[in-house]
């Protein structure tokens, strides 16, 4: 599935649109045909979802205190929840991460206890002291400190960036007039061993389904019976990246819950008759006393 996005909010997309509308306007004034390449290059930002593609775990980053460290270092026993950015971009990527962090304060699972949450930098120009803070904002806003050491944020060369971008489906383009990045939001959810199970977009990150997702991506070794029961009842749908109600599903649950019903009241009730039994064997043995 592709998620295209013509236009973005952050200032790569409208500082590249406005090049684009003006170079247009200046090659139809002139009668010039040749096309602009940035249209192109503008095209192709998008998300493609490639659900159950493995990244390669064996990538190499830098983390906000500068520690050298490898994608392997936060899987194998949590899922991760995975956003790429540009550290300082004041625009789009400054609303996802208020967007995220607005859903965060919602959920009751902690970054570093349930799962690991990534911010990756799409700029190999940035380095650990712009993720430090980044984070060291984000943080006293989440406001849970038991959250500092399962939220990171990475830097590393064009090489790994790239690498990681392609294995998730994330298309972006930097402006090089502009020097911004045009890039598609998202946030992604990796399995423990890696492999991309949930994508949420559209600068639209629920709560709900974000616990959801982390729950299934962990095969539910976190998460409550409830967690577990809305799974039944709830199926993720990748087109809008939200868990919708499947109606049969529901429907066999609610047989089954009712046969469980009908079963443990027979067998209560056989139970209260063998009691009722014993008792009027028991009374009448102590009458014959």
């Amino acid at each position: 599935m592709n998620l295209r996005f013509n236009s973005c909010i952050g200032a790569a997309i409208l500082g590249a649109g406005l090049f684009v509308a003006g170079s247009g306007n200046a090659r139809a004034q002139s009668g010039a045909t040749a096309p602009d390449p940035r249209d192109a290059a503008l095209k192709k930002v998008r998300l493609d979802q490639r659900l159950n593609q493995q990244v390669p775990t064996d990538l190499a980053f830098q983390d906000e205190q500068g520690k050298s460290v490898r994608l392997s270092d936060y899987l194998g026993s949590k899922p991760v929840m995975l956003m790429m950015i540009q550290f300082r971009c004041t625009m789009l990527c400054a609303e996802q991460v208020r967007v995220l962090t607005d859903s965060l304060k919602q959920i009751q699972f902690t970054p570093g206890k349930e799962f690991n949450l990534l911010i990756v930098s799409i700029d190999p120009r940035e380095g650990p002291e712009l993720g430090k803070d980044m984070k060291d904002r984000l943080m006293a806003e989440y406001g849970r400190p038991q959250a500092d050491a399962g939220w990171r944020f990475l830097t590393g060369s064009k090489a790994t960036i790239d690498r990681l971008a392609a294995a998730v489906g994330f298309h972006y383009y930097l402006d090089t007039l502009t020097d911004q990045y045009a890039h598609p939001d998202g946030v992604m959810i990796l399995t423990p061993e890696g492999k991309v199970s949930h994508y949420y977009f559209r600068l639209d990150y629920p709560p709900r389904d974000m616990r959801l997702g982390l729950v299934e991506a962990s095969k539910n070794r976190i998460g409550s019976p409830l967690d577990a029961l809305a799974l039944l009842c709830f199926h993720y749908n990748p087109t809008t990246g939200k868990y919708a109600l499947a109606v049969m599903a529901l429907v066999r649950t609610l047989g089954i819950v009712t046969v469980a019903l009908i079963i443990g009241g027979v067998v209560i009730a056989r139970r209260r008759d063998r009691m009722g039994a014993h008792s009027l064997a028991a009374a009448g043995l102590a009458g014959k006393g």
